[in-house]
C-alpha cells in the first residue's frame, strides 16, 4: 500500500504570494506611521502657544514630535 504526503512544509522560502504579502504589509505600516504623524501634527498645531508652554514645546517642535525624533 502506498501512502500519500499531502503536508509540504516552506521553511526559508516564503515564495511570490509571501513576498507580495511582505510588501502589502510593509505598506500598510508605512501608512499607519505617517497617519499618526500627521494626526499627531493636528492636534499639536490645534494647541494655543501657552498651552504648548504648558507641555514644555514651542511650535517648532511640533514637527520633530510628529515625526518621532525627541526634542527633550
Amino acid at each position: 500500500m502506498a501512502a500519500f504526503d499531502t503536508t509540504r512544509t516552506t521553511y526559508g522560502s516564503t515564495g511570490l504570494f509571501g513576498r507580495i504579502g511582505d510588501l502589502v504589509a510593509s505598506a500598510a505600516g508605512a501608512f499607519a506611521a505617517w497617519n499618526d504623524a500627521r494626526a499627531t501634527r493636528n492636534a499639536l498645531s490645534g494647541l494655543s502657544d501657552r498651552e504648548l508652554a504648558d507641555i514644555g514645546m514651542c511650535r517648532g517642535d511640533i514637527e520633530s514630535v510628529a515625526s518621532g525624533k525627541s526634542v527633550f
